[in-house]
């Protein structure tokens, strides 16, 4: 069986733009990016989980595997997820598609978290994501987002535009390359 690692660098040899990093997430990353979710606070969505390293993050923090719905763009990811998150609802899609999504049986996400390159994405597409992002979210929902810029990721105007506010909640240089943490969040 292939190796994250292997998996990440053939894809990034591949499409460098669309991964834009130099290897995979962290754990250390992923505890930042995971530290606030609430694992009974009911579903959970991630943007981009690649080699599930958030996604392992979540599982170990007590978010029910049959929680977790994984939008992955990627299709060399797509199997993997699938074999190593069989409860988890993996979806092979953009997640600039997420807005379409609907069927939570009443149960509607409270937390996005995204492994996404946003700095990497169009600006008309981050809107779209975060837009669609909170489209689905309950109104007291979250996304974590990381970044390897010095400022979140989304432009004042676009979080203006949506209505949300954004924090940053930590970073850490043990990642390759060092990474902040953001929090977004609908607007008081």
């Amino acid at each position: 069986m292939e190796g994250d690692f292997a998996r990440f660098f053939r894809s990034w040899i591949a499409n460098p733009m669309r991964v834009s990093a130099i290897a995979p997430s962290g754990r250390r990353l992923a505890a930042i990016m995971t530290k606030e979710i609430d694992p009974g606070a009911g579903p959970v969505i991630e943007l981009g989980p690649g080699t599930g390293v958030f996604t392992r993050a979540l599982v170990a923090r007590g978010v029910p595997e049959s929680d977790l719905t994984l939008l992955e763009f990627g299709p060399e990811f797509v199997p993997a997820l699938r074999l190593h998150f069989p409860a988890a609802n993996v979806l092979q899609m953009d997640a600039a598609r997420l807005g379409e999504l609907s069927g939570w049986a009443g149960r509607r996400p409270g937390y996005v978290v995204s492994g996404l390159p946003l700095l990497s994405i169009p600006m008309p597409q981050r809107r779209r994501i975060l837009g669609g992002a909170f489209e689905v979210l309950r109104p007291e929902g979250k996304f974590y987002q990381f970044t390897y810029g010095p400022r979140p990721p989304v432009p004042r105007e676009i979080l203006a535009e949506l209505g949300l506010d954004c924090r940053r909640i930590g970073g850490t240089f043990g990642n390759l390359p060092p990474a902040s943490v953001y929090r977004f969040q609908r607007a008081a």
